[in-house]
């Protein structure tokens, strides 16, 4: 693979700390979710890769379409990220993208698969992580 771009962030006290990339445009104070036992009152790990996903995937959308020379101008996602504890006495994560297009079902849905097949968090969480698809509300 060649590498196209490289980031690195750090984080500096786990969920009750601090984190920023080393360009320092991202710099953020992080806690514990309320329903996770914090104080809630900034972000956490799992707002920021719901945020990162749905970018990435919404962008992936865009690349399919014009690919494929179908004229979409946005390609709203909304990815919603859980954190529970798993089998094995650790935690998982759960991931559903919620797609609307301004195009028919089968050609929105047509869209969607082929960019879950090409987006980057997609591909990195596949066979790990079950993603949850739905387009204009119906699941896919």
């Amino acid at each position: 693979m060649s590498t196209l771009y490289t980031t690195s962030a750090t984080a500096l006290a786990g969920r009750n700390g601090q984190v920023s990339t080393d360009d320092k445009k991202v710099d953020l104070q992080l806690s514990y979710p309320k329903e996770m036992g914090g104080s809630g009152e900034f972000t956490n790990p799992e707002q920021l890769f719901a945020a990162g996903y749905a970018a990435c995937f919404s962008n992936a959308i865009l690349h399919v379409a014009s690919q494929g020379k179908v004229a979409i101008k946005a390609a709203p996602t909304t990815a919603t990220v859980g954190i529970g504890p798993n089998e094995n006495g650790g935690f998982a994560l759960t991931v559903a993208l919620a797609v609307e297009l301004d195009l028919d079902q089968e050609a929105a849905e047509k869209l969607v698969k082929t960019a879950h097949q090409v987006c980057p968090y997609s591909n990195a969480v596949r066979g790990n992580i079950d993603v949850k698809l739905t387009v204009n509300g119906q699941a896919i």
